[in-house]
């Protein structure tokens, strides 16, 4: 065997090499026959950085000049890779890595050398401050994703970090501008790698996605680029920078000074906002690359079968992936990867795709890639497309590992239909506007010809749009998309889809939003998204409020598993800590950009439980669980995050809680319920209380300061020992203090009542059991029924008197027999029972907790039973209320049954009736 583990054989032999052997390689011989001596130059294995760099130097060593060392280190390095791929079968990420070493550790040393010769001609460029100017060579495209290909040209932009000019040679002459080094260097690299010798060429160097193209100088600086970028940058290029990384020199990429750059590409590439105005910019890219390989094959029916660039190829796997990078990158930073694997991964972590789709599309990557891999070993040609000599296609097919080229070919179909069909489903989108009442969906349908497809109040309420500025501003294409919307909605609401009230709604909620162009190309590109939004709108008032405050959260109807999952805290915190460390990867994890991704994940959240809701796949009673369920996990990386960020904390972690009250502590929130809730510290330190009472201030203005995503929740601590004129924060023992009675400084009665709806929501382990304890020990305490009763009728009174309603009307909350009546005395019996019947303890919702007190005997036969039901359908009520922004009363004679159980029920525990 050779160094490499190719077959000993004589490379004059004319014998047929064995199937699946790299000797077939045209390529490979050549190479064998040229360079068997300098073989064991290079290391056995997987070629890396090091080895590669080794090999350099071994090659130089040997008398040869860095042309031809780099030359002839290429053609070691793809015999081995050769081998390697096709005889043992190595993962295509190892040949590809191997390939992206050696194009760095070419350019490190070709940029070292050719620097080195320019500053003995000119001296070193310097900034206007002084500072060594730098040069940095960005890798674009597969170069940048280390996804380099056997015989692929290198993407390149040459960018310098700032002006100035050089210092001039030994004898102070010879001092040029940083922009003309530059530009002499770049041309010296050009030339010494990519021009051909004896020895071939190292890369083919491409520098057509520089700043204006072939047009545009051959390296610009920092500041031209951004620039650029801002004026001038079109949407493609986007894709184009998403791969960018800067590739060398190395000396750049160690010390970290490269990262500047990222603060320029990504503002770019990445938008703060949902983007679906790519889909058309690249809808039409890849109509023109589909337009070019047409023509191409033309004549050449051969060239059609192109692994790359035909349909179903290696381009449309990408496409489909960056697309969905692109559009969701700037809000969720965890999606920002080059890697196309990679992305494949994270976008089915995040939802955007099935799991399934994406380990296939995975799977038919490889095999295109090892397919191009196989047609380039065979003449190192930069090509994709199928020889079509039998022995080469069944060479091919063995190094695949099938039996012969015709299952080779179905497999090969197989794979293509599918990225074919997952290409057209994302990039397709609804083009055609079919059954349509015949419109030809011409992007500049007047709103007239429109209107015909409505009739009544759609159809008057549309018609204010003819003279509205915000639609008269909309530009042509815009508005084309507008008039295609309203004609996908007018054939929905003629199939009985949806309703008029769902069109009227959208009509009033994209009015405000017109300007902002890209929900009008978001609702085109994705039907399923703009008809479950009109199924949301037409259902209730609050959802459309709620949409104007956070359009963005509307994507989140895209999800396909949206109405079979519920909410996951565990994988909310995790996506959240994975999107942190994704903006700390690149510098953007400043207090605003934390804020915001705080905000954007509560919103999506809490529209996500919202859209189930209306659907009505979840109940009341699980909406009110995971909307607490979102607070609480809120409330946790909200406190993680902040106490990180506190420049006089003390200690690694806090010693600190949460104590949740109201309907957080029972569990009940709702969709914009406040937060009650009480702080507490367990830490002897002499500066615990102005520590923790800064990390308090902070965490609630980090929960409630408005920023352009909204707020998250707002706070309200009234319930604190001492209330409002209490301390912030309060150390455990004297909260403990305070609720059991010890000193003169004591909780009241209505306090104990807010006690039997608390719960110990989070921070320090240690205080969960302890705080446990101090509820137990206040709603078990004894007590005078009388005295208790006369109180809580007292403070129900005084809420009554707060809430007045209207006679013949029932407020399912504050009139007797309300929901008020249900909650006290439930109360009333957890505080004056539960240290007899201990069942009655835990912080299990108002419905169960009645449903125990009847089990226990603590009230008549069916009461309890009665009591719970008729408070379940009253929260019902009041929740459809509230979605529809209705008002919570109505017509006393519609929940009389309701409203008799609950006054029933007072009347068996509190005795006459609720009120006077």
């Amino acid at each position: 065997m050779t160094r490499s583990g190719a077959p000993d054989q004589d490379p004059s032999a004319n014998s047929l090499p064995a199937a699946g052997h790299a000797s077939h390689s045209r390529f490979v011989q050549r190479l064998r026959r040229r360079y068997s001596d300098w073989f064991s130059a290079l290391p056995p294995g997987a070629p890396n950085r090091e080895t590669l760099t080794q090999t350099l130097q071994t090659l130089t060593a040997r008398g040869l000049d860095l042309s031809s060392a780099l030359r002839v280190l290429r053609q070691l390095t793809l015999e081995r890779l050769a081998v390697l791929d096709v005889e043992q079968r190595v993962s295509l990420d190892t040949v590809t890595r191997a390939m992206t070493w050696l194009a760095e550790v070419t350019l490190d040393a070709a940029c070292t050398q050719v620097q080195t010769d320019l500053q003995s001609l000119h001296g070193t460029p310097l900034t206007a401050q002084g500072q060594q100017a730098e040069l940095w060579i960005v890798g674009m495209g597969k170069l940048g994703a280390r996804e380099l290909n056997v015989s692929s040209d290198i993407d390149l932009i040459y960018v310098y970090d700032e002006d100035g000019e050089t210092t001039g040679n030994a004898e102070g002459r010879g001092r040029i501008s940083c922009q003309e080094y530059f530009s002499r260097v770049v041309k010296r690299m050009y030339a010494l790698i990519g021009d051909t010798t004896e020895h071939g060429f190292v890369f083919r160097v491409d520098l057509a996605l520089r700043p204006n193209g072939n047009s545009g100088p051959s390296v610009v600086s920092l500041a031209a680029l951004e620039e650029y970028l801002l004026v001038q940058g079109r949407e493609w290029e986007r894709f184009a920078w998403m791969k960018s990384r800067v590739v060398a020199p190395r000396s750049a990429v160690l010390s970290g000074s490269a990262q500047a750059l990222r603060g320029v590409v990504l503002p770019f590439v990445f938008r703060r906002y949902l983007d679906y105005n790519v889909f058309e910019s690249l809808r039409t890219l890849h109509q023109q690359i589909r337009d070019h390989a047409a023509k191409r094959s033309a004549g050449h029916p051969e060239r059609a079968n192109d692994v790359k660039l035909s349909r179903g190829g290696i381009r449309e796997i990408e496409f489909t992936v960056q697309l969905l990078q692109v559009v969701r990158g700037g809000q969720f930073p965890e999606l920002r990867t080059r890697p196309t694997l990679d992305a494949l991964q994270r976008v089915a972590k995040a939802g955007l795709m099935p799991q399934a789709t994406a380990d296939a599309l995975s799977r038919a990557y490889v095999f295109l890639r090892q397919i191009e891999h196989r047609i380039q070993y065979l003449d190192d040609q930069q090509t994709h497309v199928l020889p079509t000599a039998d022995d080469d296609l069944a060479w091919i097919a063995s190094t695949m590992g099938c039996a012969h080229v015709r299952a080779f070919l179905s497999e090969l179909d197989t794979h293509r239909e599918l990225v074919a069909q997952e290409f057209d489903t994302l990039l397709g989108g609804d083009r055609e506007c079919k059954g349509c009442n015949g419109k030809n969906g011409r992007e500049h349908a007047e709103l007239e010809k429109v209107l015909a497809d409505f009739s009544g109040a759609v159809r008057d309420r549309l018609a204010q749009w003819a003279d509205n500025p915000r639609v008269m501003a909309l530009r042509d294409d815009a508005r084309g998309r507008l008039m295609r919307l309203l004609q996908r909605s007018a054939q929905w609401l003629s199939e009985g889809r949806i309703g008029e009230g769902a069109v009227l709604r959208m009509a009033d909620w994209l009015e405000p939003l017109m300007r902002r162009e890209i929900y009008l190309s978001l609702l085109l590109e994705r039907p399923a998204i703009h008809e479950r939004l009109l199924r949301l709108l037409g259902a209730a008032r609050w959802p459309a409020r709620y949409l104007v405050q956070h359009p963005g959260v509307i994507d989140e109807l895209a999800g396909g598993n949206l109405f079979t999952t519920r909410f996951d805290a565990a994988e909310f915190e995790s996506d959240l800590d994975a999107r942190l460390a994704a903006l700390q990867r690149t510098g953007e994890d400043d207090e605003e950009s934390l804020l915001d991704l705080l905000r954007r994940a509560h919103h999506a959240e809490q529209f996500r439980t919202l859209a189930r809701d209306v659907e009505g796949v979840i109940t009341v009673e699980q909406v009110a669980d995971d909307l607490s369920a979102l607070a609480d996990a809120v409330l946790r990386v909200t406190a993680r995050w902040c106490w990180q960020r506190m420049k006089n904390r003390h200690r690694d972690e806090p010693r600190f809680a949460v104590i949740g009250y109201g309907k957080l502590g029972g569990k009940e929130l709702g969709y914009g319920s406040d937060l009650d809730i009480v702080f507490v510290y367990d830490d002897e330190d002499e500066r615990a209380q102005e520590v923790y009472a800064a990390y308090v201030r902070k965490l609630i203005n980090w929960l409630t300061v408005k920023t352009r995503e909204g707020d998250v929740y707002e706070i309200d601590t009234a319930l604190r020992p001492n209330g409002n004129s209490g301390l912030l924060v309060t150390r455990f023992e004297a909260y403990a203090d305070y609720q059991e009675q010890r000193g003169s400084n004591t909780a009241w009665t209505w306090e104990h009542q807010a006690m039997t709806r608390a719960r110990f929501v989070m921070g320090l382990p240690t205080l969960a059991p302890r705080f446990d304890a101090v509820r137990h020990a206040v709603i078990s305490a004894p007590r005078d029924a009388a005295g208790l009763k006369a109180e809580i009728a007292s403070m129900r009174e005084r809420v009554r008197l707060g809430h007045p309603v209207k006679p013949g009307r029932f407020d399912v909350k504050h009139s007797p027999g309300g929901m008020v009546d249900a909650e006290f005395v439930v109360q009333y019996l957890v505080l004056m029972h539960t240290a007899t019947h201990p069942e009655l303890a835990d912080n299990v919702g108002n419905i169960a907790l009645l449903q125990r007190a009847e089990a226990v005997g603590l009230l008549p036969l069916g009461v309890g039973q009665a009591a719970a039901n008729a408070y379940r359908e009253l929260r019902r009520v009041q929740h459809r209320a509230r979605l529809n922004e209705e008002p919570t009363d109505v017509d006393a004679v519609t929940l009389q049954a309701e409203c008799d159980a609950v006054l029933a029920l007072w009347r068996a525990v509190m005795g006459g009736a609720a009120t006077q």
